[in-house]
């Protein structure tokens, strides 16, 4: 296991790994499927993750610094009090995840689809949304402020007492979310 850290890895599977409080550095996995993994209280520093499935992962606790997320699909994973802090989930789905509480240092979340997501409450100042999906997401207490959210879609999504203070919203249809 400590070896596939240390070098990444292409094409490969990895089920019901315990990876708990691992560094990993910057090293590359590519479509490479994580099942069942325990990444609780792991960290990665400029790892990337290109067109990789997450299923059922723990991210628990973990600190994630500059690190690429692209195309990833992510289901029923649990980031449950994760940090964030700079990294790019662009093109990334999350369907039936666990995304609080965590915490986000600004970052690059374009054409992300966060569609019924969780998201109560979370600080995303900063963060680039543009073009993603939050359809019928709780937003609820969010902080969007000086995010750019351009041409992101948010149907049914709850906006209630979310903080826009600075955003952009450019191509937004905020008249199809529900704004309190």
């Amino acid at each position: 296991m400590s070896d596939v850290l240390g070098r990444g890895a292409n094409d490969a599977s990895f089920r019901d790994e315990d990876w708990y409080a691992e560094e990993i550095g910057a090293v590359r996995f590519v479509d490479c499927v994580f099942s069942e993994i325990d990444l609780t209280e792991a960290s990665t520093n400029g790892t990337t993750f290109e067109g990789c499935t997450f299923h059922n992962c723990r991210f628990n606790a973990s600190i994630h610094r500059a690190t690429a997320f692209v195309g990833c699909d992510f289901r029923r994973t649990s980031f449950f009090n994760a940090t964030l802090d700079g990294c790019k989930l662009s093109g990334s789905v999350f369907t039936e995840c666990t995304l609080r509480p965590f915490t986000v240092v600004g970052g690059a979340w374009s054409s992300v689809s966060l569609r019924g997501a969780g998201l109560a409450g979370v600080d995303l100042t900063g963060v680039d949304l543009r073009d993603s999906d939050l359809s019928m997401a709780d937003l609820t207490g969010v902080v969007l402020a000086s995010s750019r959210l351009d041409g992101a879609t948010v149907r049914d999504a709850n906006l209630t007492r979310a903080d826009l203070r600075g955003a952009s919203v450019d191509r937004v249809d905020l008249s199809a979310a529900t704004l309190k």
